[in-house]
């Protein structure tokens, strides 16, 4: 008799994450392990590249076999076990491990940092009233934009790389041409209080990147047309401060306040659709599960190449290469909104279709500075003053994990374009790289002198940026 034989078979159903089956069910040892369940899903799926895949078993996944995964749970050997298969990014982001330039320039805190969608620029914002441009290829200053009279608090680029809009405690809005440091147009002025953040249209709705829309402390959200240099439609109805504004795929705005209420918005007439209630204190925080997408516009990551490059091709082009890829993130179902509150908890919202929040997410212990999408849409990361990151399900909202290591406040993160990696700053003035499969610390980054305001991780997955109260801007690489 062969060892082989007595091995345990079970009945299995490949099925996608919408719970499609692929093939029929057939028989396998309990020992199969990941890399065959590979090979034979590859089969079926019959692509010309094999995609590397993640198998799972009732939200567990199948990391070293089948039979070392069903073992905490109890299985009815005689029906057809179903498992799901999730395609994983096609490359890789390695972790960054060390710094490689501390730019000096800021002569007060760095507030903000942010790579433009291809990784080719990188701009900083800062309490010195200047938006920084710096050169990536040497790591050097390049372009100091001068023009704002109060703290830049909140910077933006535009989908197709070749603007920057900066907004200041002035409530004046800035736009910037990256390649030369010079501004463009005039001064976008209405708002009456500060401008706490600002979203351009994205690519695939207008190549052109014309429209952008602001929200302010004033309870106002304003759209401007850039092309023209003036405000296009103003959105109230929020009664205190606007904290963030999203322009989302599907030409819905989304706008969340300190009046506890997210407010979703038409874009095209201003019309507002809906008001989304359930948090106890201020709405801080929202990310949209297709944010990395409309971030990066027609750049796809996976084609990155060493030398950051312009994105080339006709507007039209431009903007069906971004129609094509935000419609595959995007998948079957309206984008998910998350919201984080000083209230500790986040919620996740299903707004084109529902007021009605999909998950309550509670367990963080204080307020919660940022939340994030994968860039796959996968997982849910949310920073927070009670020193962890807490990792949730992107489709259900449920509760994965908590990221603990920093000693002090958690302000921002962002994550690798291959939703692999996390990175994060903190006041205790490190950043920590997390491997989101292992859910563990996998570098720390000390350097800094201080607190770490904001970190960003360049779509080409070269880079890493960090700036904080120190007033220098740190360059990460591997």
């Amino acid at each position: 008799m062969s060892p082989d034989e007595d091995v345990q078979r079970l009945l299995i159903q490949f099925r996608d994450e919408a719970g499609e089956s692929l093939g029929s069910p057939f028989d396998v040892p309990v020992t199969i392990t990941p890399d065959k369940l590979q090979l034979v899903c590859n089969a079926l799926l019959q692509k010309d590249e094999p995609v590397p895949l993640a198998f799972f078993v009732h939200d567990a996944e199948i990391v070293v076999s089948l039979e070392k995964t069903l073992a905490g749970q109890s299985v009815e050997t005689e029906k057809v076990l179903d498992i799901i298969y999730q395609p994983q990014a096609v490359f890789r982001v390695r972790a960054v491990t060390r710094c490689t330039s501390s730019l000096e320039g800021h002569t007060e805190a760095v507030i903000s940092v942010a790579f433009s969608p291809t990784g080719k620029y990188l701009a900083s914002g800062s309490g010195d009233t200047t938006v920084r441009f710096w050169d990536l290829s040497t790591e050097t200053p390049q372009f100091t934009a001068k023009g704002h009279r109060h703290w830049v608090l909140s910077i933006a680029w535009s989908p197709d790389g070749k603007k920057l809009a900066s907004g200041c405690k002035n409530s004046q809005i800035f736009l910037w041409d990256p390649a030369t440091g010079s501004q463009i147009g005039r001064v976008l002025a209405g708002h009456s209080k500060w401008i706490t953040w600002l979203c351009w249209e994205p690519l695939h709705l207008n190549p052109e990147c014309r429209y952008l829309a602001s929200a302010s402390k004033d309870g106002s959200i304003r759209i401007w047309d850039t092309l023209m240099g003036r405000c296009d439609k103003i959105l109230t109805s929020h009664t205190q401060s606007v904290t963030c504004v999203k322009w989302g795929g599907d030409r819905l705005l989304y706008s969340s306040s300190q009046d506890r209420t997210i407010k979703v918005w038409r874009s095209q007439d201003g019309v507002l659709c809906r008001t989304l209630q359930g948090h106890a204190h201020w709405v801080n925080t929202m990310a949209l599960s297709t944010d990395y997408v409309l971030r990066t516009g027609a750049f796809e990551p996976a084609e990155a190449t060493i030398n950051p490059q312009d994105m080339s091709g006709s507007l039209a082009q431009l903007k069906e290469r971004a129609q094509q890829r935000y419609d595959q993130v995007r998948g079957q179902e309206p984008e998910r909104l998350v919201s984080g509150s000083d209230d500790f908890t986040l919620f996740l919202w299903r707004p084109a279709e529902d007021k009605k929040p999909l998950e309550r997410m509670t367990g963080h212990q204080a307020l919660i500075n940022q939340v994030l999408f994968s860039p796959d849409t996968r997982i849910i990361a949310s920073a927070s003053f009670d020193k962890s990151i807490k990792l949730w399900d992107g489709r259900t909202g449920k509760y994965l994990t908590s990221l603990r290591g920093h000693v002090s406040a958690v302000y921002q993160i962002a994550w690798s374009a291959d939703s692999r990696l996390l990175v994060s700053g903190s006041s205790d003035s490190t950043l920590k790289v997390w491997d989101a499969k292992t859910k563990k610390l996998a570098i720390d980054l000390p350097g800094h002198a201080d607190e770490v305001y904001a970190t960003d991780w360049s779509p080409d997955g070269q880079r890493v940026a960090s700036g904080g109260k120190d007033k220098c801007l740190r360059i990460w690489r591997r």
